[in-house]
């Protein structure tokens, strides 16, 4: 599957939360003032159409679109890449990583600890 820009990314998460839409209920729910003009934001829904993240129901000209794949789905993707391409793919760097940058706290690294274990025995 095609990587989103930022934007195009930005665009689904409005999709993922509001579950289906038309293009200007995707303007209203931006955070942006002002806000973008609507055929910016519709080239972006079609080519998310043509990236294959969006399906869409015709009713008459109007199109309503909703996600063609999950939140999840696309978390799964993205994660692997980046995984694979800043860590190499070692559970140790990213653990690393995220203790050295992220400054986790106690109540982080025990959830860490919990969640290895609980996984170690299945």
């Amino acid at each position: 599957m095609e990587e989103l820009t930022k934007t195009e990314e930005r665009i689904m998460q409005v999709f993922w939360k509001l579950q289906k839409a038309f293009v200007k209920d995707v303007i209203e729910e931006l955070d942006e003032e002002p806000k973008p003009p609507y055929n910016t934001i519709s080239s972006i829904v079609r080519l998310l159409e043509k990236k294959g993240y969006l399906s869409y129901k015709a009713y008459g000209k109007t199109y309503e679109y909703f996600p063609a794949i999950t939140k999840d789905e696309y978390a799964k993707t993205t994660f692997s890449k980046m995984f694979s391409s800043y860590f190499d793919s070692s559970p140790a760097s990213l653990l690393s990583f995220m203790v050295k940058e992220e400054k986790l706290n106690e109540k982080d690294i025990e959830e860490i600890k919990r969640i290895i274990d609980q996984n170690s025995m299945l």
